[in-house]
């Protein structure tokens, strides 16, 4: 018996010394003053439970041992003493209040989400992520990056596998960036352990956080809930700018919003040839839709109905617009109308309708796309 209790001391006290020491098993400490709050919460709390751990068994391993039956104890009769039950009343409910309140005063700081600096909405849909900079009224999704040949087994794992995205959410360093978080279709939850902020995205709700970031770097996380069958494939990254990289980057976005407009113009009074759509057509396809159809357009029999060789594709010219225009109530297809530029989408459906031997010749043109969106 006393070996036994030797070892779970052993344990405790190695358990103790990993878990302080930052491993891989605890709480990141993460790049936050909020961080190191919880992270230091949470130490606090696991020390205190450790704490009554000990004393309890400790007693009770003691009663055991001494007044066991071997040695001619007998138990004792008694019933109903006040003066015991007051102890082990006021004895837990200081032992909660101390715990308390520390707990609440950081999740009062947690949700205080006054005087921010920054704006951003971030909208989760299956499976990407838009973010929306409020103060300059221009937004982009982020998708996963990781090329499909190592989601297939086909290509050694890169380091950051299935956390890597095209478009990193970037904000400055020392800013109180403001989060509202919602979704359009089902529950994700954006969570970045390095900021210690975890908040659920509900379609019909906005739910707030923030953030303040004081060490330039790339910060990862990934959706918490399980929104789909893609749940794994909806990555977070964070870039962490100093002020003055940031609007750089900033002033760089806003110029690249005015050049797609001006191409968006250009591209409506131009005409698209076959060649360029098919080129166009197939890399917004493998960026945007074989995540479900396949990258064969068979997609997956009972969630995902194949492109290759379906009535509408081969038929329906104007039902393949709206769909992907619009997407498609009750089911995982989106609306591609605020995702897509007009081409991207004209030159994708031109793609649907003739690769893997639909061959209907079809070129659609931006100002199809135009029109029926119009509509």
């Amino acid at each position: 018996m006393h070996k036994l209790i030797s070892v779970a001391v052993l344990s405790a006290m190695s358990f103790l010394a990993t878990a302080s020491g930052g491993s891989p098993f605890n709480l990141t400490t993460g790049v936050t003053d909020i961080s190191h709050r919880v992270y230091d919460l949470h130490m606090t709390i696991l020390y205190i439970c450790i704490a009554i751990g000990v004393v309890v068994f400790g007693v009770m391993f003691y009663a055991i041992i001494k007044h066991r039956k071997s040695k001619g104890a007998t138990a004792a009769q008694f019933h109903e003493s006040t003066k015991v039950e007051i102890i082990w009343t006021i004895i837990p409910f200081v032992i909660l209040v101390t715990m308390a309140i520390p707990a609440t005063s950081t999740l009062i700081e947690m949700e205080d989400n006054s005087q921010s600096d920054i704006t951003i909405k971030i909208t989760a849909s299956q499976w990407k992520w838009h973010y929306q900079y409020f103060e300059h009224d221009f937004g982009f999704f982020s998708l996963l990056s990781t090329p499909s040949e190592q989601i297939s087994n086909q290509a050694q794992k890169s380091e950051n596998y299935l956390l890597e995205v095209d478009k990193p959410l970037v904000i400055p360093t020392g800013k109180k960036v403001r989060f509202l978080i919602t979704a359009d279709d089902v529950i994700h939850s954006w969570w970045v352990p390095a900021f210690a902020v975890k908040q659920d995205a509900n379609p019909g709700f906005i739910n707030e956080a923030w953030t303040r970031v004081n060490e330039p770097g790339i910060y990862r996380g990934q959706c918490a809930e399980l929104c789909g069958k893609n749940h794994g494939f909806m990555p977070i990254v964070v870039k962490v700018l100093p002020q003055n990289e940031y609007d750089a980057w900033l002033k760089e976005q806003l110029a690249q919003v005015e050049v797609a407009k001006q191409a968006e113009t250009k591209a409506l009074a131009s005409t698209l040839t076959y060649e360029e759509s098919m080129t166009l057509g197939k890399q917004v396809y493998l960026a945007r839709c074989a995540m479900c159809h396949q990258p064969n357009g068979q997609g997956i029999p009972g969630a995902f109905p194949p492109i290759k060789n379906s009535p509408m594709a081969l038929n329906d010219k104007q039902a393949h617009i709206d769909i992907v225009l619009h997407g498609k109530a009750g089911t995982a297809m989106q609306a591609f109308s605020n995702q897509l530029t007009a081409k991207e989408i004209a030159t994708v459906i031109t793609y649907e309708r003739n690769a893997w031997g639909n061959d209907t010749k079809d070129v659609i043109q931006v100002s199809e796309i135009i029109n029926r969106e119009v509509k």
